[in-house]
């Protein structure tokens, strides 16, 4: 049964959630899964895709959009419109960073979502939160300090 890992950010802002966001891909990817990270638009796509090239001067993390060649020979694809192509190789992990769960998240071993105290992230994840218990899904929360 896919497990269900909420991490909880004291800050504010999207920055902080994308900048951890890069920082949780990186930890996953370390730890030998494959990992779709699930935006929630084109736009949200293309800035992690950067983000992913300059959160660590020291450390490259490869990383492709779905669709593109490259997404088969990565450990990070990073998709915002379905579920990942069966041409990939089949992702572990599901990082969700869009408002809602999406319907295919239970092909994944691992599911994270990332929580901020922005209002709208705090409303929506609560009824992913809710919706993933409701399921039977174990639900684990990680509160982080600043």
């Amino acid at each position: 049964m896919t497990q269900v890992d909420f991490y909880i950010l004291p800050d504010t802002t999207l920055e902080a959630r994308l900048g951890f966001a890069c920082r949780l891909a990186e930890t996953i990817a370390r730890k030998g899964f494959r990992l779709h990270l699930h935006a929630e638009d084109e736009a949200m796509a293309a800035d992690l895709d950067e983000r992913l090239w300059i959160f660590r001067p020291d450390a490259y993390l490869p990383h492709a959009l779905a669709g593109s060649e490259m997404a088969r020979e990565v450990p990070v694809v990073i998709g915002w419109q379905g579920p990942p192509d069966p041409a990939e190789e089949h992702p572990q992990a599901l990082l969700n960073l869009h408002p809602e769960i999406p319907e295919w998240f239970s092909r994944f071993e691992r599911v994270a979502e990332i929580i901020n105290q922005h209002q709208e992230v705090l409303v929506a994840k609560r009824a992913c939160w809710q919706t993933y218990k409701q399921r039977g899904y174990p639900v684990k929360a990680h509160q982080l300090r600043s």
